[in-house]
């Protein structure tokens, strides 16, 4: 284990759940599959804004704001202004990060302005596979939204989902697509099974999880590496060794549909392994 090492937390919360049309066949958010999800149209913003200073008193130093949907609106734009705008006035320097599927150069700007400063949107997988996971609309404008973050001035988080059947092939492609992109974090995320879905389960072992890293880490080299969804049912008890590989961040807490290990539980192993806490965002 390397001591001393910084590890960068972020929280996320699902603002908008299960209301998504899309047919991803990934997603427990996709109304399509039917998923026993909590399913919700917008969070009351005072919820929110506690839920922001646990994630803070969590030493979480990125807090994400999740939509469900294939992208913005303008009531969605909107919903996510106004609830950055209320985080930012009870906590002036938390770093927001919003996830709000496709967006436009101008809606981005928007975003920008409510005091979001960096755009989490996920490639998924190579722009060859992606027409298996998902009919309802294209890679090709996954990426160009990623484009749009840099245009409009906000930080790209950029990454994908592995073992949803793709190829080895296909790791490399969307790693190398995700590198073109230039992204300040990509995470990576590992296919967590659902009975509702039509993919019906992870096709990676832990060790094939651990070369992906370690991939990911010599292709893209990113500032930060991430390992988000699926670390616990993937790495089970060897789930702190991926800082071994490169990985310096994590998320800390539930997810947007499946819950993660306990905050204060995480955070204990965490010191007791050496580890040291980032205090601010790169």
């Amino acid at each position: 284990m390397i001591q001393n090492k910084k590890i960068y937390l972020c929280a996320i919360n699902n603002i908008e759940s299960g209301t998504c049309n899309e047919d991803c066949k990934f997603c427990t958010q996709s109304i399509k599959y039917k998923a026993k999800i909590q399913r919700y149209k917008s969070k009351n913003i005072k919820q929110i804004i506690q839920e922001a200073k646990i994630a803070k008193t969590n030493k979480a130093i990125g807090y994400c704001l999740v939509t469900a949907g294939v992208g913005l609106d303008d009531k969605r734009l909107e919903f996510v202004c106004q609830v950055a705008k209320a985080i930012k006035k009870e906590l002036p320097d938390f770093n927001l990060i919003a996830c709000n599927g496709l967006a436009t150069t101008i809606q981005l700007k928007e975003l920008k302005k409510a005091g979001i400063t960096k755009y989490n949107h996920n490639l998924e997988t190579s722009q060859e596979f992606y027409p298996s996971i998902c009919t309802t609309h294209t890679w090709h404008s996954r990426y160009e939204t990623c484009q749009n973050v840099h245009s409009a001035g906000l930080k790209l988080v950029c990454g994908g989902i592995f073992g949803m059947g793709e190829s080895s092939y296909d790791r490399i492609s969307l790693l190398n697509s995700i590198k073109s992109l230039m992204p300040t974090t990509v995470p990576l995320n590992f296919f967590h099974p659902n009975v509702a879905l039509p993919i019906s389960q992870n096709t990676l072992d832990v060790t094939i999880a651990f070369e992906i890293i370690k991939k990911a880490k010599k292709i893209i080299n990113p500032l930060q590496l991430m390992v988000a969804g699926g670390r616990e049912i993937t790495f089970k008890d060897r789930q702190y060794d991926i800082f071994n590989y490169g990985v310096n961040s994590i998320v800390i807490g539930d997810y947007l549909t499946t819950t993660g290990n306990k905050a204060q539980k995480e955070l204990d192993v965490l010191k007791s392994k050496g580890f040291k806490i980032a205090k601010e965002c790169n």
